[in-house]
């Protein structure tokens, strides 16, 4: 395995429509175990295709961990997703915002309303069809990476444009807000 480069804005893939897998050959095997690994090195929770330079509707997602009682994170707890040709087939009416960030526009933050809960049809890594459930923040996720096969990104859909910080302007932000909070 190996890590592959991410793109970032402007590279012209991450505005395109990714062109749907139809070869589950050694080639593709390999690209997904190094998008995995470049998912996990680059501390990244969702990687699409198109982010490494591929034209695939191929994205490796990997949940957040689960916590216990006490807030401590359960090892072995996060879930490893490899979606190809994937496609939402239902989302919920209810809406919630959220703050993400891109390995593709690193060092930025933006507030995006995404669907609370979905449905996905796809197919796993060999070809297999699989039918997924998803709430919460692992719904973010797949909704957030899904665009990316349409050339989509979240700061096409921040919930205002002011919306739209730096890491470390969002940084101050929340330990300002934090510091009010507690007086």
């Amino acid at each position: 395995m190996s890590v592959l480069e991410i793109v970032t804005l402007p590279a012209p893939i991450l505005r395109q429509k990714a062109q749907p897998v139809t070869k589950f050959d050694e080639n593709l095997q390999k690209l997904i175990d190094d998008m995995i690994e470049t998912m996990r090195e680059a501390h990244g929770v969702g990687l699409a295709a198109p982010q490494v330079n591929v034209p695939l509707r191929l994205a490796v997602i990997e949940s957040l961990p689960k916590v216990d009682e006490e807030g401590n994170e359960i090892e072995d707890s996060r879930e490893l997703f490899v979606i190809v040709n994937p496609e939402i087939v239902w989302k919920s009416r209810k809406m919630v915002d959220g703050i993400e960030g891109c390995l593709s526009i690193p060092g930025y933050l933006g507030e995006v309303s995404r669907h609370e809960a979905i449905r996905v049809r796809a197919l796993d890594r060999h070809g297999k069809k699989i039918s997924l459930r998803l709430q919460g923040w692992t719904a973010r996720i797949f909704q957030h990476e899904i665009d990316h096969l349409d050339g989509v990104l979240y700061i096409d859909k921040l919930t205002a444009p002011e919306n739209f910080w730096t890491e470390e302007a969002f940084a101050e932000a929340e330990a300002a807000a934090a510091e009010t909070a507690e007086s």
